[in-house]
């Protein structure tokens, strides 16, 4: 593979519980190309979801490191905070990881994690407006956000529910908000975490055609899930066993 988008390589990661450890991932490595639909599967509790937060940079690994375009995301071992706090805001390794969040990768869960109180066009917009000052949004960004908020919005198929808010929509349809809330600014990594998970059959099975349809025309993919169906949309699929990924 040349030039590969992300590259991780052994990730380590163990979750301390009381005075015991839990090791969960040993040494994972993962070489993903610019396009690319990978799907990582494995039983419940193997660490699909954490090995996903940490390429995604919402989460630390005690040791090894993840390279997104050639720059590494994470500091040095030694140098690593895994609990971070709000003083951490002024480390340049964190300042490096929430700008990858904002502005190269997005984000879908299982749960949506839609605001109740905002409708369908005012939770796409939020995801514009944290990476703003309000000087800055009210002076020359609303009105590009809004036109990239409307114009996914359609492409998800929502277009006409613009002013619902969430308990107005189906399990799909609040599953295309967090996919279209993904997608407003433009990402060039789409991590996805059991997307079709709290759906049934035919949704999660329009929630894979759109998703589709996003890698058909170039959106790199990163999808967690257990199920194999959703996973034989991917380019390639890797099993996550024993703390360790290997093709499937």
């Amino acid at each position: 593979m040349n030039d590969p988008l992300l590259v991780a390589s052994a990730i380590h990661k163990t979750y301390v519980m009381g005075r015991a450890g839990l090791r969960v991932l040993r040494g994972c490595d993962l070489r993903m190309a610019d396009g690319e639909l990978v799907a990582i599967m494995g039983k419940s509790g193997s660490g699909k979801s954490t090995l996903l937060h940490i390429l995604g940079a919402l989460d630390v690994p005690q040791e090894g490191n993840v390279l997104f375009r050639g720059q590494e995301i994470f500091a040095p071992p030694g140098q690593r905070r895994l609990r971070t706090g709000i003083t951490d805001i002024l480390s340049a390794a964190e300042r490096h990881r929430i700008h990858l969040r904002r502005t190269q990768f997005g984000f879908v869960f299982q749960f949506y994690y839609l605001l109740p109180e905002l409708n369908v066009l005012e939770n796409v917009l939020i995801a514009r407006m944290i990476d703003s000052s309000v000087w800055e949004w009210w002076r020359s960004k609303r009105h590009a956000a809004r036109t990239d908020a409307l114009s996914i919005i359609e492409r998800v198929g929502l277009g006409e529910r613009i002013k619902h808010r969430p308990r107005e929509l189906s399990g799909g349809e609040r599953q295309r908000l967090a996919i279209a809330r993904a997608l407003v600014h433009k990402p060039r990594v789409l991590f996805a975490d059991e997307p079709t998970g709290n759906l049934d059959a035919e949704a999660g099975a329009n929630i894979m055609s759109l998703l589709k349809g996003l890698h058909d025309g170039g959106q790199t993919i990163v999808m967690v899930t257990h199920d194999p169906s959703v996973a034989a949309y991917a380019d390639r699929i890797l099993l996550l066993e024993d703390g360790n990924l290997h093709a499937a």
